[in-house]
């Protein structure tokens, strides 16, 4: 299947408002920030998995509380500020769902997961219709139960349109089907299946297409290759391959002789 191209984009405007800042100034919140918005031939959030992750304030931490918490079906959380676009500060504690983020993770994925954003809503106890605060945040960590991929704790930050978040993005291969490498026989090796770019909150993509439709044996494809919306700062080298299509294995190799 060939992945669709990305249309072309007009990227002054962009470019212009990034070159204002330094990587350490875009980490900071901006009173006057530009606005994004997601571009026709890029990824973007599916709406069928919008949803409002609800919680309730949870007043102290430790190891007793957090069993206690989990016993009772709920998962210990915090949501912090987005002080450097990755470590917050000033936090809240508060307690989710077990059911509802456990839900999630599964439907999405725990990468996928992990690069969205939510509306939190924390309200004074499950089922009230009081809100004590809605924020929208991005998880930015998930701990699972080793052997049964139970949700022990999830950390979010907050994700304000004028904040600039580190999000590791996931990758989706495409175009194995018509890669010339891959119709040879030669395998694919990927080496990342995330790359982390610096986002404005508001155009965050849930993943990023690799297309592999051109690509032949020993040919690989770089992450400053990748098609991103021009606001997104990679944070890696752009030489750093995600993957390649390796040579014929030297046994198969001496097979066919």
């Amino acid at each position: 299947m060939l992945i669709r191209r990305a249309v072309a984009l007009s990227t002054a405007t962009i470019h212009c408002h990034l070159r204002r800042f330094s990587t350490a100034a875009l980490l900071q919140e901006s009173d006057d920030p530009p606005e994004f918005t997601y571009l026709e031939g890029f990824p973007r959030p599916n709406p069928k998995y919008d949803e409002i992750i609800n919680s309730i304030p949870r007043a102290v931490s430790g190891k007793n509380i957090a069993a206690k918490e989990r016993k009772a079906g709920r998962v210990p959380s915090i949501v912090f500020e987005a002080e450097d676009g990755q470590h917050g500060g000033n936090k809240r504690l508060i307690s989710v769902q077990a059911n509802q983020i456990k839900k999630l993770v599964n439907h999405l994925g725990q990468s996928f997961f992990l690069s969205r954003l939510f509306d939190l809503e924390v309200r004074p106890e499950f089922g009230s219709g009081e809100i004590v605060e809605k924020v929208r945040v991005l998880p930015r960590k998930l701990h699972l139960h080793a052997g049964t991929d139970a949700v022990l704790n999830v950390t979010f930050i907050r994700a304000p349109s004028n904040a600039w978040l580190k999000v590791d993005i996931p990758l989706v291969f495409r175009g194995d089907d018509v890669s010339p490498g891959l119709k040879k026989g030669s395998p694919l090796n990927i080496i990342k299946r995330t790359v982390k770019y610096l986002c404005p909150p508001d155009v965050i993509p849930p993943y990023i297409d690799v297309d592999l439709s051109e690509l032949d044996v020993g040919q690989k494809i770089l992450a400053g290759e990748l098609k991103v919306h021009p606001a997104l700062k990679l944070l890696r080298s752009k030489d750093e391959p995600v993957c390649k299509i390796m040579s014929a294995r030297v046994s198969d190799q001496k097979k066919s002789k």
